[in-house]
Formats: structure tokens, C-alpha cells, sequence
């Protein structure tokens, strides 16, 4: 019973589609599927133009490694460090360049040229101006608050400068130059010496030369003589000591000669012995020497000063 209701249900589907007409496309229509004619040229024009490129990056990029000796330290002279710059050679800055530290090798000078000047700058951490150093065609300068000039191993001073003083904690201090040195305005120091087999000179051409030392002042000349000329007055003067001449002989050259009478003139010419008489005015004259004291007979001198 069930098989013959399952082929009438299979008759009847067969009969139902036979009855229904469906139009078909026909198998004539092709179409292509891709690219074809210029369209695929071009593509492949543009694929090998790549091809081409990329070979000549690649090539370029292998001849700039060579060229400039890149390595996985650095660039050729230029090695690059974790904490500093190694770079060996000569080379040119066109920008400022910004450091912490520049040194050479210990077996090479470190040397720094330019056309114009060399300047150094130091900045602060908010980026002021501190200090400048620079070195041009025609001086070095430098601007700083305090100059500081140190020995070989940096722990002895030598030279200080700022607004107020300069110092100098050397034991010598040289000046070579033919004319000396000329110092506008006052010298502090414990010694002035002149080097071996030279004189020692001091001048002021205008004005006046004064030495003070609230313990004294030694002027020596120990193997030769010491000289001391004025084109007026040359004042001696001791307001609490005295004032001594030690010698084997003391000369004073050109004194005045005491004459009381016309007459006595030839006769003074004849003169061997002279007495050193001093008026109560400090000024000393020559008086010719007697049995006696002639200084009071020669006292209207003292009326002339």
C-alpha cells in the first residue's frame, strides 16, 4: 500500500515538471575571465618597472653601506657608543654642535679651525648664557664670573681673574718684553726682582712712584749698585725711625759751596778739606775746613734756602 502511494507521488511530480517550460540561456554567450589586450601589457610594464627599481634600491643601498663602512658600532670613523662619540680624522661642523665633553687620543692633539673664530658656549639648565670663550682673528675673549687657571694635574691654582681682583699664586712671575710691564693702577706683591745679570727699573714718566709696607720697605742691590735719580725733589722721610745710611763711604755730589767774602773765592780753590754743615732747614752745604768750625761763619747760606 505504502509503494503504490510513493510511485503515484513520483508519476505525478514527473508530469508536473514536464508541463512547466523554463527558458535556458543558451551556450553560444562566452565570456573571458582576466585581462587581456593593453591592459595586461601595461600591468606587466609596471610589474617589471618595480622588478627594476627595487634592484637598483637594492644595488645602491649595498653601495652606500660599502662606501660609508657602516657597521653595527657606527660609520666608518664614527663609532657610536653607549655613553660617548668616537671620531677619528678631520671633521667639519656646519651647525653648533652640543656636548658634553670633547677630547683627543692620548697620543694626538685635539685641534679645532674655523675661517672666522672658534666660540664655546656654557648654558645652565634653563638655557642662559654662563661662560664664553672665544678665539678670533684678532683676540681671545672670554666672559665668564670667574677665570680660573690651574697646574698640569688640576689640583694647584695659579691664576684667578674676576671683577674685583686678579691673582696670581706662582712663584715667579716673568715679564720679558723689552718695555716691561705697565700696570694702571696698584701692584700688590712681596717681592719685585729683576732676572740674573738685569737691571731692575721702576718708572712712573708722568706721575709719582710711591712703595708702602706697613713693616717696611728693602730696596738692595746685592752684587751691584742701586740708583735713585728725580728731576726735582727726592724726599727722604721717616715720621717715627730714623733714617740710616750704612756704608764704607757715603758720597753727596754737587753740594753748595758757603762763601761769606768775595776774597776768600781763590783761596777756596786751593782747598783740600771740606766740613758737611746742615741748616736748621734740613739743607746741607760744604764749608771749608779750619782749625775751627767754619759751618757758623757759612750760616748766611741757610738764609738763601
Amino acid at each position: 500500500m505504502r509503494l503504490i502511494r510513493w510511485k503515484i507521488t513520483q508519476e505525478q511530480f514527473l508530469l508536473a515538471s514536464q508541463s512547466v517550460h523554463l527558458q535556458r540561456p543558451g551556450c553560444d554567450a562566452v565570456y573571458p575571465v582576466g585581462l587581456c589586450g593593453w591592459r595586461k601589457r601595461c600591468i606587466y610594464f609596471f610589474l617589471l618597472l618595480l622588478l627594476v627599481t627595487m634592484i637598483v634600491n637594492l644595488a645602491l643601498t649595498v653601495w652606500i653601506i660599502k662606501v660609508m663602512n657602516f657597521s653595527v658600532d657606527g660609520m666608518g670613523k664614527l663609532q657610536l657608543n653607549q655613553d660617548q662619540l668616537h671620531l677619528e680624522g678631520v671633521s667639519e661642523f656646519q651647525m653648533p654642535l652640543y656636548v658634553n665633553e670633547i677630547r683627543s687620543r692620548r697620543d694626538s692633539l685635539l685641534v679645532l679651525r674655523s675661517d672666522k673664530n672658534v666660540t664655546l658656549n656654557a648654558r645652565n639648565s634653563q638655557g642662559h648664557l654662563t661662560g664664553q670663550l672665544t678665539v678670533g682673528p684678532e683676540a681671545v675673549e672670554t666672559q665668564c664670573r670667574r677665570l680660573e687657571v690651574r697646574s698640569g694635574d688640576g689640583g694647584r691654582l695659579l691664576f684667578t681673574a674676576d671683577e674685583e681682583e686678579v691673582t696670581m699664586t706662582t712663584e715667579k712671575f716673568t715679564v720679558t718684553g723689552s718695555e716691561g710691564a705697565v700696570f694702571g693702577h696698584s701692584v700688590e706683591t712681596p717681592l719685585i726682582r729683576a732676572r740674573t745679570s738685569e737691571d731692575l727699573r721702576l718708572e712712573s714718566p708722568t706721575r709719582t712712584l710711591s712703595m708702602e709696607a706697613p713693616r717696611g720697605v728693602e730696596v738692595s742691590g746685592a752684587e751691584g749698585t742701586l740708583k735713585i735719580s728725580s728731576r726735582k725733589d727726592l724726599q727722604l722721610e721717616s715720621t717715627e725711625g730714623e733714617i740710616l745710611l750704612d756704608a764704607n763711604s757715603v758720597q753727596i755730589g754737587s753740594l753748595p759751596l758757603g762763601i761769606y767774602a768775595p776774597s776768600t773765592s781763590q783761596a777756596l780753590q786751593d782747598q783740600a778739606a771740606y766740613e758737611v754743615c746742615v741748616c736748621p732747614s734740613g739743607k746741607i752745604y760744604l764749608s771749608p775746613a779750619e782749625s775751627v768750625s767754619s759751618c757758623q761763619a757759612m750760616s748766611n747760606i741757610c738764609l738763601w734756602s
